[in-house]
C-alpha cells in the first residue's frame, strides 16, 4: 500500500525541502494544499499517514485577520487526538502547541533570523540525531518573532538562549520543531525574496545571510538526512516496511 503524506503550506517558499526527497524515499505519495485557500474543514484529519505543517509568516493569534487558523487548529486537534503521525515546522510547530492548549505569543528577546546552534532539551537523548546536532554545536536556520510555552507532558527536545522552547515530541505520534531543518542553500533564495520587507525591518542583511545560507546549509542537509531518517524510521518503519506509529495506551488531546 501507498503511504500519503498531506502538507500544509502557508508560503511557496517554506516548502517540504531535503524533507520531500526523505518521504519520497520511504516510499509516500506527497500532496500540498493552500491554507490560505483549502477546504480545511473538508479535510479529513485522519486520512493521510503523515500530517505535516509547515512554516509561514503569520501569527497563530492572528485568526481575525485569517479566518482559516481555527479551522487548521481543529484539523490538528483531531489528529494528536487520535495519536496520528504528524509533523510541524516553525509556524507548524506554534500550531500544534495551541492545538494542545498552550499559549502563543510574540517573543520578547526580538527575532530569532539566522544561522545558530541548538540547545539540548531534557529529553534530546530520545531524538539521538537531534542530540548529535546539539552536542555538535550544528548551526540551524531560526525564522521566527513568536514563540510558545510547552504543552504540560510533552517531551523538551531543543532550546535556544533567547527561547527555551524550540522543538517538543508529543507521545511517539507527533514532534514539533520550532527551528528549520529542511532548508536548502538553493531554496533559500526563495526566501530571501518573500521575506524581502521583513529581512528589511530587521536590518539583515541578504548578502550576509546568503554567505551564512552557503556556509552552513550543507552540513545541515547532511544532518538533517540522518534525523528524517530516523523520525520516519521510528513512525513507519525502514523504507519500503510500514508499521504503524501509535502509543501504548489511547489517549485524547494533550500530550501522552
Amino acid at each position: 500500500m501507498t503511504r500519503t503524506v498531506l502538507a500544509i503550506s502557508h508560503i511557496a517558499c517554506e516548502d517540504l525541502g531535503t524533507l520531500e526527497t526523505a518521504l519520497r524515499r520511504f516510499g509516500f505519495t506527497i500532496e500540498t494544499v493552500d491554507a490560505a485557500v483549502a477546504d480545511l474543514k473538508g479535510i479529513d484529519p485522519l486520512r493521510p499517514d503523515l500530517l505535516v505543517i509547515l512554516g509561514g509568516p503569520i501569527s497563530v493569534y492572528e485568526a481575525d485577520a485569517y479566518p482559516f487558523i481555527d479551522d487548521e487548529i481543529a484539523l490538528i486537534r483531531a489528529r494528536l487526538a487520535a495519536q496520528r503521525p504528524t509533523l510541524g515546522i516553525c509556524l507548524g510547530a506554534q500550531l500544534i502547541a495551541k492545538a494542545l492548549g498552550a499559549d502563543v505569543y510574540p517573543g520578547t528577546q526580538g527575532k530569532e533570523i539566522g544561522w545558530a546552534p541548538l540547545l539540548p532539551g531534557k529529553e534530546a537523548a530520545q531524538y539521538p540525531a537531534l542530540a548529535e546536532m546539539a552536542a555538535a554545536r550544528l548551526p540551524v536556520l531560526h525564522w521566527h518573532g513568536d514563540t510558545f510555552d510547552l504543552p504540560p507532558g510533552c517531551r523538551h527536545l531543543a532550546a535556544t538562549a533567547a527561547y527555551p522552547n524550540q522543538a517538543f515530541a508529543v507521545g511517539r505520534h507527533a514532534l514539533a520543531l520550532q527551528f528549520h531543518l529542511e532548508v536548502t542553500a538553493a531554496g533559500m533564495e526563495r526566501w530571501f525574496v518573500a521575506h524581502a520587507c521583513e529581512l528589511g525591518q530587521q536590518r539583515i542583511g541578504i548578502p550576509q545571510l546568503r554567505a551564512q545560507s552557503l556556509r552552513h546549509a550543507p552540513a545541515l542537509a547532511a544532518a538533517a538526512a540522518r534525523f528524517w531518517n530516523h523520525w520516519l524510521s521510528e513512525a513507519f518503519g525502514e523504507a519500503g516496511e510500514k508499521t504503524a506509529m501509535t502509543d501504548p495506551e489511547p489517549g485524547v488531546g494533550g500530550c501522552f
